[in-house]
């Protein structure tokens, strides 16, 4: 089942104190409902009773699809690879195949969700996305493209496709390529990503993850 508390919260902008309902886990399996109000935002979304002031709760939040078999953590901020949490993780001991994840923010979180309800390896997602990043920073004569997320998922199409944040601004810029180069990505996880594989606790696949996982394979083609 999903959890629940409640809670008393203060509005940052006038100090007014109101309760509030706070999600501190969901099941996607057995409440669909909440799960549709945790994508749409409407979970996290605080508006203050007295001035109106709105913003998005931050605390941390699991996700559990037991039907899909993954979950994904929403820890605010977290920037470990893995999660050192022996409570947490002897509450799952027991199952098996269960894909975990850490994110630091909720896009990257919805972005999880939408990865593994595609069928996609979020590891070879990563890889992909940093190298579609690149060939956007070049495009657009950017230094670097850090901020994007999967949007799109076609396999009738052969498409996958990424919506980037670039610039000072950081305007939407949408990209798309052929999944070729998903196989790709999905063939460099198969060489060296084995250890990353077998671990059993939550761990954050992102940005960094994948210049580490393209650095190593570097080394390795080159025989170093």
């Amino acid at each position: 089942m999903s959890n629940v508390i409640s809670k008393e919260v203060t509005c940052p902008k006038c100090n007014h104190t109101q309760g509030a309902h706070l999600y501190i886990s969901i099941n996607a399996s057995n409440d669909p409902q909440f799960k549709k109000a945790l994508l749409s935002g409407k979970i996290l979304q605080f508006r203050c009773d007295s001035c109106g002031y709105e913003a998005r709760y931050t605390y941390p939040l699991l996700y559990n699809d037991m039907k899909r078999r993954f979950m994904v953590y929403l820890i605010p901020q977290i920037d470990r690879f893995q999660l050192e949490d022996r409570a947490l993780e002897d509450d799952y001991r027991n199952l098996k195949g269960i894909r975990k994840r850490i994110t630091s923010d909720f896009n990257s979180m919805k972005e999880k969700i939408f990865i593994f309800e595609s069928g996609l390896d979020d590891m070879a997602v990563e890889l992909t996305k940093y190298a579609i990043s690149e060939m956007v920073a070049k495009k657009l004569d950017l230094g670097r493209v850090s901020e994007g997320y999967l949007t799109m998922y076609n396999r009738e199409t052969n498409t996958i496709g990424f919506t980037f944040f670039v610039g000072e601004e950081a305007e939407p810029f949408v990209q798309s390529a052929r999944l070729e180069i998903y196989q790709k990505s999905m063939k460099i996880v198969e060489a060296i990503c084995a250890n990353d594989k077998k671990l059993s606790g939550f761990i954050k696949i992102d940005r960094e993850w994948a210049e580490n996982t393209l650095f190593r394979y570097k080394r390795v083609k080159s025989g170093r």
